[in-house]
């Protein structure tokens, strides 16, 4: 077994000083050729003393313990290096030079590092000393394996599809060798001594690692593009790391806990790693602490507080979700900006004061501000973010502001956000204290004054929205009334030319009838009209009609006019489907404008038949006078169109709301006329599907 051993880590040993003996002389002007080739050779002389350590029969020893640290080290400088985001933001550290422009999760590593090599030195790690001082060194030498793996799954996971293609072998090979190490130390805390099996194969798995990072030397040339590390990356990382952190901790504690505690300590051991992962999951799941961790690795980690790209789609997707609350999602998206827990929104009202308009997770403000108060004119004046923790301890950097004292009393009050729309002040926001400290700058400052602007051209498009439906239930009002009331002439007309003719026929029982019929009959369309307006009726459904009886309903109600109209059915009991009061209403339009046009000594004919052409499946109402007539271009420019009327009391909209109908029923309308020889109005129906079919057979 010892021979076995010696063979496998002097494989390794001679495998990595090949490899790193090249890069170190013909690598030249490469980035990462100090970093590659020192990773390698330490790699080389750590197994190389493995090797004088097996060929002695000893499994651990000082001086290999300690190359092993500057062998981890050394491979996760290189990963790094090949990360290229080491450096401390020069514009906030005053431009650091030397340790001090590492950045500050690089200095707790090497911190680590550090203080593992001090307690290896120290503890005289031998085997003799296993027992006694092994389970925090192997816990520390199991922490470095996690970092080592964390900095290989950032490096490929933010990597280009061409990146990957050159460095994935090198990942293989290097998370192979930290993925070995974690398993063999595990194993090894977990039953308290080494596995000599995997122990000896250890070398012969780092040599297999060789021909894994020269192929991906080979590919070289994609190494130094362009990176950028994803915060969601970093952060999920972080606290994956941490937890791995603070688990072999409490695993530690737990240990000791058990070694020194008699007869209690199995039961003190499991009470108290029990407790360690409940308090592990209210950390994870703490609002505050996942907060204070995200803006902790903003400041330390990143130039720039903010992945714009991710925040704007995450901003644009909460003001675009479905849903009424624009004004809570407005709210939401600002503060998750600065980590806020909630807010409150104020908006100019119709009595042209900032009333609040909606809250989210947030104390009710109550309270309404003018819009010319000292408070809104700075608001709209300066634009600014007002700080109002900074406002009580410096307002003479606020020249010129007067906060209200209900804002100032308002509990967790923090930032007001101004809304701007065209350099108006169409609103603002009051956030509450965020969950962490988050330290106002520039960025953040211009970053919540444009997202304002955002958040306050979406409410404003939410008020024109809602104002526009408003208006169009007017407009729709309006244009039903408009019929009613053309509806409403047509009524008195007639019942003005009865009451004319009452006295001249009073004594004529003819006329008695057609009178109580007509007022019964004029009685019932305006309550129906009535019950529109009050929108208490339900609309009616189209129903299978016999048209002629149409006709003769509506040429009934025009028997008081002169000329009297004259009726001809051609082919009697064709079906039509449509809404009887609207579809006579309309053939009543048409009947009485042919009247209206035509002197008392001419003539009115209705027609009903098939229409010209042959066609089966339709039926032709056609109303021909011998009137004045209309000329080609009043029939183009002006018949159609709503509100043009020749008559002095016209409402010019019985012609438009017929061609409307009758298109809505899938007809046709057609005009012919000619000034002094009459028109003719020509309306073509489509027959009930059953008796269009019968017909055609």
């Amino acid at each position: 077994m010892t021979n076995i051993a010696a063979s496998s880590y002097a494989l390794a040993a001679i495998g990595f000083l090949a490899l790193g003996l090249p890069v170190l002389a013909g690598w030249r002007g490469h980035a990462q050729r100090v970093t590659l080739s020192i990773a390698c050779l330490i790699t080389a002389a750590w197994a190389g003393a493995l090797t004088w350590n097996a060929a002695a029969g000893i499994l651990w020893s000082t001086p290999a313990a300690v190359l092993e640290v500057l062998r981890d080290g050394a491979w996760s400088l290189f990963l790094v290096a090949l990360l290229g985001h080491w450096r401390r933001d020069a514009v906030s550290a005053g431009r650091p030079s030397g340790l001090t422009a590492l950045r500050p999760s690089l200095l707790l590593a090497l911190a680590v590092y550090l203080a593992l090599l001090v307690a290896i030195v120290a503890a005289g790690w031998t085997g003799s000393l296993l027992q006694s001082f092994g389970v925090p060194i192997l816990a520390g030498y199991m922490g470095l394996a996690v970092y080592g793996m964390l900095l290989v799954e950032q490096l490929y996971r933010n990597k280009t599809i061409v990146e990957r293609w050159a460095i994935k072998f090198a990942c293989l090979g290097i998370g192979g060798m930290f993925a070995y190490d974690f398993y063999m130390y595990s194993n090894t805390m977990l039953f308290r001594e080494l596995n000599p099996d995997l122990w000896t194969a250890r070398g012969v798995i780092n040599a297999l690692t060789v021909p894994l990072i020269a192929a991906s030397i080979a590919r070289r040339r994609s190494w130094s593009t362009s990176f950028a590390v994803s915060r969601r990356v970093v952060f999920h990382s972080a606290a994956l790391f941490g937890s791995a952190v603070y688990l072999l901790a409490m695993g530690t504690v737990g240990y000791y806990l058990r070694y020194f505690g008699g007869s209690w300590g199995s039961v003190m051991q499991t009470g108290f790693l029990f407790g360690a992962v409940c308090l592990l999951g209210v950390i994870l799941f703490s609002g505050s602490a996942r907060s204070w961790l995200r803006v902790s690795i903003s400041k330390h980690f990143y130039r720039y507080n903010y992945d714009y790209r991710e925040e704007w789609m995450r901003f644009t997707r909460t003001l675009s979700g479905r849903g009424p609350n624009l004004g809570e999602r407005a709210i939401q998206a600002l503060a998750a900006l600065v980590e806020s827990p909630g807010g409150t929104l104020w908006q100019r009202g119709d009595s042209g004061r900032f009333e609040p308009r909606a809250r989210w997770q947030g104390v009710d403000g109550g309270m309404a501000e003018a819009a010319d108060s000292p408070f809104c004119q700075f608001l709209e004046s300066t634009q600014w973010v007002i700080d109002l923790d900074e406002y009580l301890e410096r307002p003479e950097k606020y020249e010129g502001l007067a906060v209200p004292d209900w804002l100032l009393d308002m509990p967790r009050r923090w930032l007001v956000v101004p809304l701007m729309l065209q350099e108006n002040l169409f609103g603002f926001v009051v956030l509450q204290r965020a969950r962490s400290p988050l330290q106002l700058n520039w960025e953040i400052i211009d970053l919540l004054e444009i997202a304002g602007s955002q958040a306050a051209s979406h409410l404003a498009q939410d008020d024109a929205a809602n104002a526009l439906m408003v208006a169009r239930q007017f407009e729709s009002f309006n244009r039903m009334s408009t019929f009613v009331v053309h509806d409403l002439k047509n009524l008195v007309a007639q019942l003005s030319l009865m009451n004319a003719n009452a006295e001249k026929h009073k004594d004529n029982p003819e006329f008695q009838r057609d009178m109580l019929e007509t007022l019964d009959h004029s009685v019932q369309k305006m309550k129906m009209m009535l019950q529109k307006l009050g929108r208490t009726e339900n609309a009616e459904k189209p129903l299978p009609l016999a048209l002629d009886q149409v006709v003769r309903q509506a040429l009934a109600m025009k028997s008081a006019f002169e000329p009297h109209p004259e009726l001809l059915v051609e082919a009697p009991g064709l079906m039509v489907v449509a809404d009887r009061e609207r579809l006579e209403r309309v053939l009543g339009h048409l009947i009485q404008n042919a009247i209206e046009a035509t002197p008392r000594n001419g003539h009115v004919l209705v027609r009903v038949g098939r229409p010209g052409g042959g066609r089966a499946d339709a039926v032709e109402v056609e109303i021909t006078d011998t009137g004045a007539g209309m000329s080609e271009e009043f029939i183009r420019e002006r018949l159609f169109k709503p509100f043009e009327s020749t008559k002095s009391a016209g409402m010019g909209i019985g012609v438009f709301e017929s061609r409307e109908y009758i298109n809505e029923l899938g007809g046709t309308m057609d005009v012919r006329s000619q000034p002094g020889a009459g028109t003719t109005f020509k309306v073509v129906l489509p027959l009930q599907r059953e008796q269009a079919a019968a017909t055609t057979a």
